[in-house]
């Protein structure tokens, strides 16, 4: 695991982190160090538990197995009914990063949300917050100043190869300009459809961090792709 200095200082660039939902769960390990062989910085975990979204994927058993086998950032969202619960659970497996749905049920009231951001944050976890496409920027606000990173969804969340959504565009730039407006420290995050073109219109928004899923595992030139998004900041 990093620390918490370890990580804020990653996330002040350009972030990579392939989805392992997108992986081949038979090589899981090995397809974590292709990842970090390839030049991503950051891994990236979609934990489903079939009620928040209509899919089910792996729980934090299996992120606390393959700790050991890699010391890249563990980046964990969280498409679950109950981060209040889970999230620690996460931590503890070792994620480095945390990302949760302000959508989830669980954030029934302000206080919980911020009571389960500190608490990440207290345990040395970089922590942040999720909006769904048909979220507004301004769900997340209350909220910039304990956050470490914001996600936002460029597809609906819950099944991997989405098209990418243009329309969310504007939410990335307008989380951007409050970010700025408050002298923050916030990365931005975007998952869904990212890939050579998409990420550049991303980039352009505000977003530093990518998700990507099927444009970069199974891909013989994964370390060329993931090349190109770090070559967007010399630009």
């Amino acid at each position: 695991m990093k620390t918490i200095k370890e990580v804020k200082e990653t996330l002040r660039g350009i972030c990579v982190s392939p989805s392992l939902l997108s992986c081949d769960f038979s090589k899981w390990a090995e397809e974590i160090e292709t990842a970090k062989e390839s030049g991503a910085n950051l891994i990236h975990w979609d934990i489903m538990d079939a009620h928040f979204v209509p899919n089910l994927t792996f729980g934090h058993p299996v992120v606390k197995k393959l700790r050991p086998h890699s010391d890249l950032i563990f980046d964990v969202h969280l498409m679950i009914d109950d981060p209040v619960a889970y999230a620690p659970k996460f931590r503890e497996a070792g994620a480095d990063i945390i990302t949760m749905h302000i959508e989830s049920p669980a954030f029934d009231s302000p206080q919980k949300v911020t009571d389960t951001l500190k608490g990440l944050k207290a345990s040395g976890c970089a922590a942040g917050l999720v909006v769904k496409p048909k979220t507004p920027a301004e769900a997340i606000f209350p909220y910039l100043d304990l956050c470490d990173i914001v996600l936002v969804m460029t597809v609906e969340p819950g099944f991997g190869g989405q098209s990418f959504m243009a329309d969310m565009l504007p939410k990335i730039e307008q989380i951007k300009s409050e970010i700025i407006k408050r002298g923050l420290e916030c990365a931005i995050e975007v998952d869904g459809g990212v890939d050579g073109e998409t990420k550049d219109l991303c980039f352009k928004a505000g977003a530093t961090a990518f998700v990507a899923g099927s444009y970069l595992f199974g891909k013989a030139d994964m370390a060329e792709r993931i090349k190109a998004f770090y070559a967007m900041e010399k630009k």
